[in-house]
């Protein structure tokens, strides 16, 4: 059994696994639609609706930046608690419909679900990492991409699914059955190398807080708020991708044009990770992913682009912006273990995905309050190119990394790379 314990079985497929189900949080809209003219059929207020998703990706980053060391020391609880919670928040919000009740929906979708995409998300990462500790960005790139894919892959079954059973309801308990066997599969499967042992020290409490210290690391900041910002972005411009396609006259191709950014969305993951295994500093890739969003933004800006409806200068726009966010998240863990070591990965890690939760009650939410108040999707791209600025100076003054991207003490143990 020996040769079947290896990084593709033990890291690689389990991590898509767990990432390809959890993923499918960035399929919302598919269900948005169908909830709400189902709930409103039953008389019921739905303006609320709209923070089901804001809430489960900042339950997402608060979880994985308070239970980080939970899933430091035992991924397999943590991937079980991951996978029920996220498989009984996706059928919680089919009865809530069922209920009639919006509230339920904010609470199973957002709060439920949002954790355990939380610990279902840094699960598998660092384990990644020390299976490929000679290709971490690679690695990590792959899992994530996993992320970043599992919109393209659900969303036209999901689509499917519900006009198939004529039922948002049934249909959500359904993929909860799925994507609960495809994460209880990951699960089981999901293993660290046999020479990496970690540290089981007992809970304290004054030291739970402590780790919170690192935001006094000025790197640490940078970090945090280059990310921040890059999520923000991406999702003031993403989350309204379909109603900018169908604003400058291409509404009939929003959903294939919405598979396209999906896969370059999942594609920047794996590429821009992949690349950065290969550069002297890792943090380049941030600068490259933040330097090619400035200027197509720009271009874009000045253009007058979406108000005159040009149609390649958007259509460029939203591809590189959607690969620019994928990268942003797959190069995460691996510049932060550069900088901090494989000790408490994901506990550094968990923290940093604290901006996640705050872009996802910021960045869409900004954008719809601009769009709201002056009517014009190009006055976005005003706020987002500013912030794309401040993104790039705060990278260079505060973000420092060792010149060496590999080498740690921690992972000389680690040869499992060459398997």
């Amino acid at each position: 059994m020996a040769k079947f314990s290896n990084k593709w079985t033990r890291a690689a497929i389990p991590a898509l696994l767990l990432h390809c189900s959890i993923g499918t949080v960035y399929c919302w809209s598919y269900f948005s639609g169908a909830i709400s003219t189902a709930l409103t059929a039953q008389g019921v207020d739905v303006s609320a609706l709209q923070w089901a998703f804001s809430l489960a990706i900042f339950f997402l980053g608060m979880s994985a930046a308070f239970l980080g060391d939970f899933v430091e020391k035992d991924i397999h609880k943590a991937s079980l608690i991951a996978t029920i919670c996220f498989a009984v928040g996706i059928a919680g919000t089919g009865l809530a419909i069922r209920l009639g009740q919006v509230w339920m929906i904010l609470v199973f979708y957002g709060v439920v679900m949002g954790v355990g995409l939380g610990l279902g998300y840094l699960s598998p990462v660092k384990t990644l990492m020390l299976w490929f500790s000679n290709n971490k960005g690679l690695a990590t790139g792959l899992a994530v991409a996993g992320f970043g894919a599992a919109k393209m892959i659900f969303a036209p079954i999901i689509t499917w699914l519900i006009g198939a059973v004529n039922s948002v309801e049934f249909a959500l308990y359904i993929l909860a059955g799925v994507w609960f066997v495809m994460m209880f599969i990951g699960h089981l499967l999901l293993k660290k190398p046999d020479g990496w042992v970690e540290s089981h020290e007992k809970f304290d409490i004054k030291k739970f807080f402590t780790r919170f210290a690192i935001f006094k690391d000025v790197k640490f900041i940078g970090i945090w708020l280059v990310f921040y910002i890059n999520i923000t972005c991406g999702l003031a411009l993403i989350s309204f991708e379909k109603d900018i396609y169908k604003f400058i006259g291409l509404a009939a191709m929003a959903s294939t044009l919405g598979s396209i950014t999906g896969l370059l969305n999942a594609g920047g993951r794996l590429a821009y990770s992949a690349i950065g295994d290969h550069l002297h500093c890792r943090n380049t890739i941030y600068k490259i992913i933040l330097i090619s969003e400035i200027l197509i933004t720009a271009v874009a800006l000045f253009s007058g682009a979406i108000t005159n409806h040009y149609v390649v200068i958007v259509l460029i726009l939203m591809f590189v912006v959607n690969a620019g966010y994928g990268g942003g998240f797959s190069n995460l863990p691996t510049l932060l273990s550069d900088v901090y070591g494989m000790g408490k990965i994901s506990s550094i890690h968990g923290i940093a995905l604290s901006a996640w939760a705050f872009a996802g009650l910021t960045g869409n939410q900004i954008a719809q309050v601009i769009i709201d108040a002056t009517g014009s999707y190009q006055n976005v791209l005003i706020f987002t190119v500013a912030l794309y600025a401040i993104a790039i100076v705060v990278d260079f003054v505060l973000v420092k990394t060792p010149h060496q991207v590999s080498g740690h003490p921690e992972l000389e143990h680690v040869t499992h790379d060459e398997e």
